[in-house]
C-alpha cells in the first residue's frame, strides 16, 4: 500500500479519542491565529489571521471535524476565554456575522476538499469557497447595523481582498503540503 494513500487513511481513522483530539487541536490553531490579528483605523473589522487557521483546518481534517473545531472556538469564546481577535466586538457585535460563519466555512472547505483526488487546486478552490462563505456572513452581518449594503462592503470586504488572495493561497499550499507530509 502506498504511504500517502496508508497515512491518509490513518488520518481518517475513526478513533473517538484521535478525533476528539483532533478537534480540539484544531480548534486552539484557530485560537492560536485569532489572537495574530490588529485592528485597522477606518473599519470595525480587524485584519486577521482566524481564517487561515479555520481553512487549513478545514481542507486538513475534512468537513464533520473542522465544523466541529468551529463550534468548539465559538464555545470557548461564549465561555469567555480570550480566542477571539482582541479588535473583535465578539458574538454580539459588528464583526459577529464573520464569527458565527466560522463552523460553516470550516465545513464547506472540508466538504470540497474531501471530494475527488487532493490537490492544490482542489483545496484552491475549496477556500475560496470558505472564504466567500465567511465573507457572506460578515458582510451580511454588517448590513443589519448599517442597513448599507454598500456601507457594510466598504467596512468588511474591500479593504481585505488583496489579504485574502494571500491568506487562500497559503492555506490551499499548507493544506497541501500537511497532506503530502502525512
Amino acid at each position: 500500500m502506498d504511504s500517502a494513500v496508508r497515512n491518509h487513511e490513518i488520518l481518517r481513522s475513526p478513533s473517538v479519542a484521535k478525533n476528539i483530539a483532533l478537534v480540539i487541536g484544531a480548534s486552539l490553531l484557530i485560537s492560536i491565529c485569532a489572537r495574530l490579528s490588529f485592528p485597522l483605523p477606518f473599519t470595525p473589522v480587524p485584519f486577521t489571521l482566524a481564517n487561515v487557521g479555520l481553512l487549513v483546518v478545514g481542507l486538513f481534517l475534512g468537513s464533520k471535524r473542522a465544523g466541529a473545531a468551529g463550534l468548539l472556538y465559538l464555545a470557548y469564546g461564549a465561555a469567555g476565554m480570550p480566542v477571539f481577535s482582541p479588535a473583535s466586538s465578539g458574538l454580539f457585535g459588528v464583526t459577529a456575522g464573520y464569527l458565527w460563519a466560522f463552523p460553516l466555512v470550516a465545513f464547506v472547505a472540508g466538504w470540497i476538499s474531501e471530494r475527488g483526488t487532493a490537490s492544490f487546486a482542489r483545496n484552491l478552490v475549496a477556500a475560496i469557497a470558505g472564504d466567500l462563505v465567511l465573507f457572506i456572513g460578515g458582510i451580511s452581518w454588517l448590513f443589519a447595523f448599517t442597513h448599507s449594503w454598500q456601507k457594510a462592503l466598504f467596512l468588511g470586504g474591500y479593504w481585505f481582498v488583496f489579504g485574502e488572495v494571500i491568506k487562500i493561497m497559503a492555506s490551499a499550499g499548507l493544506a497541501t503540503r500537511f497532506r503530502r507530509t502525512l
